[in-house]
């Protein structure tokens, strides 16, 4: 086993011995955490969100399916993997854990072989799950995110601007004319601008939490948290400058150009703004943006439909 202590594992059991043995043989391989009674684990959990816990189920005041149980409930901590620890052998009492939600089982007295090999096992089996997660919110093509892992960050920064009452941007954009540019050089050419466009656009973007998505087709989406409409069209305005300035190489050593264009949509979610206001507001600035001529940004200054351009 070669895994690096980037994954961790919770250790409860409310004997110091059982705690120290399963230490050393986990240590080598994991970030070790610790918890000797059930109230101790539900807030080391929730805290460290460990990628496996290993639970006694014998504990004075709160025993291990209660933990379980409480685990599940929390949206922090319900898929994380519980591997109980017992000196039960019982069937009930296995079948009981298994039915509330734990992955294995580990009996004591311990084997260090088996200890390792059932946490190796789920570890790979976590691991493998958030690679398949990870590729299932990523556009192939552009290695931006796609769609669907844009909709999810929406969300959560939808979320927390209405707990700080901070405004939210979003920029809609969309390459002008990619038809003909697709008939013009084909579609493998046609590709190879939307990548260009895709790293020209993340590259804009400079904090943390701003975030770019391919859309669908040719068009891409910006979120921008904490911004107002008049930093959010300094942003498009420097992708879209960035865009017409660029050259697209071919195979054959040409060059071709594209440009976009831009709708800009800011609202204050605590003021009673609505996600598809957002978005819709943002899609209605692009749409006029392409009608006026393109190559331009439209931005929706106000709730009411006031625009400039």
């Amino acid at each position: 086993m070669s895994e690096s202590k980037i994954n961790s594992v919770l250790i409860v059991d409310d004997e110091n011995s059982n705690i120290m043995m399963i230490t050393k043989i986990l240590n080598p391989y994991y970030t070790v955490y610790a918890a000797k009674n059930g109230e101790a684990a539900i807030k080391a959990a929730d805290k460290y969100i460990p990628d496996v816990i290993l639970l006694d189920i014998l504990m004075p005041d709160m025993d291990g399916y209660t933990v379980l149980a409480a685990l599940k409930k929390s949206e922090n901590t319900r898929n994380i993997p519980v591997i109980f620890i017992t000196g039960l052998s019982n069937a009930a009492d296995e079948e009981k854990g298994l039915t509330l939600g734990a992955v294995d089982y580990i009996t004591k007295p311990f084997s260090s072989v088996i200890v390792k090999l059932r946490v190796h096992n789920q570890i790979k089996m976590l691991d493998q799950l958030r690679l398949i997660e990870r590729l299932s919110k990523l556009d192939q093509l552009t290695e931006l995110p796609n769609r669907r892992s844009f909709d999810e960050q929406l969300h959560s920064e939808w979320r927390r601007a209405v707990r700080e009452q901070k405004l939210i941007s979003i920029l809609m954009i969309d390459v002008d004319k990619f038809k003909n540019y697709n008939d013009t050089y084909g579609h493998q050419q046609g590709d190879v601008a939307l990548r260009a466009i895709a790293k020209t656009i993340n590259s804009a973007l400079k904090r943390s939490n701003d975030f770019a998505a391919r859309w669908g087709g040719e068009e891409f989406s910006v979120l921008l948290p904490s911004t107002d409409s008049s930093g959010a069209f300094e942003i498009a305005e420097q992708i879209r400058r960035q865009i017409e300035d660029m050259n697209i190489l071919s195979s054959d050593g040409s060059v071709s150009k594209v440009t976009v264009s831009i709708g800009i949509n800011a609202i204050a979610p605590a003021d009673g703004g609505t996600i598809n206001e957002l978005i819709s507001g943002a899609d209605e600035m692009l749409y006029k943006a392409k009608k006026n001529g393109r190559n331009i940004i439209c931005n929706f200054t106000d709730r009411h439909g006031t625009t400039e351009i």
